[in-house]
């Protein structure tokens, strides 16, 4: 999962940018609220979640502009303010959940899950295709209810395709999703991913589209 941070509190920032990161979550960590709706115009993410109190402008209008622009990015808003009226004003303005601090982590991490769940159509937790079970919660992958033993990049790269079943993506679409924007990664990366998960699931598990990039194999 790949996931959008917009929060200007350093700490703050830093404890969920390492709570993430510890689920395998790919995180881009923004202080700003301008410039958000652009680079998710650029780039692929699964969640974003918002602060409101933002230095250069308020949350509720980073929010606004997202959905004016038809974003349908999945919107966890993280704020202290925990009035009734800001929590409605968050839900009736396109976010599709509001979580006040101080939180628990791990309900932040359920909430993140439950989103993308919602907003793939999806209402139970695992995602199965063909033989194929993914447990995003406990970051298994189970061939005919047997677990794989995958290494982190080739477990995310799987999961990945396995959540966007149909969707073809490039090579370069993947390296964010799996290294974020910073990585510096050999230029072969995702073939190996390829390879390795083809090796140990079949030639079918990944789809080669030719000049484009990969998908989820046909798996029946």
């Amino acid at each position: 999962m790949r996931v959008m941070l917009v929060e200007d509190d350093p700490l703050l920032g830093e404890g969920v940018v390492d709570v993430l990161r510890r689920e395998q979550m790919v995180v881009e960590w923004l202080t700003e609220g301008r410039g958000v709706r652009e680079a998710l115009d650029e780039a692929t993410f699964d969640a974003l979640i918002l602060d409101l109190g933002l230095p250069d402008i308020d949350g509720f209008e980073v929010l606004k502009q997202l959905r004016e622009s038809e974003s349908r990015i999945p919107v966890l808003v993280l704020t202290a303010r925990d009035d009734v009226d800001n929590r409605i004003r968050g839900l009736d303005g396109g976010a599709d959940d509001y979580l006040v601090k101080p939180f628990d982590t791990g309900e932040l991490l359920a909430r993140l899950r439950a989103l993308v769940r919602r907003s793939a159509g999806r209402a139970s937790p695992l995602v199965s295709c063909g033989a194929l079970t993914l447990d995003p919660a406990a970051h298994e992958i189970r061939v005919d209810g047997e677990i794989v033993a995958l290494g982190r990049r080739e477990h995310d790269l799987l999961a990945y395709l396995m959540t966007h079943p149909g969707q073809v993506f490039s090579r370069d679409q993947l390296v964010e999703v799996l290294y974020g924007w910073e990585a510096e990664v050999e230029s072969n990366v995702i073939e190996v991913h390829v390879h390795h998960l083809r090796r140990k699931f079949g030639s079918d598990v990944v789809a080669t589209v030719r000049n484009v990039g990969y998908r989820l194999g046909a798996l029946g």
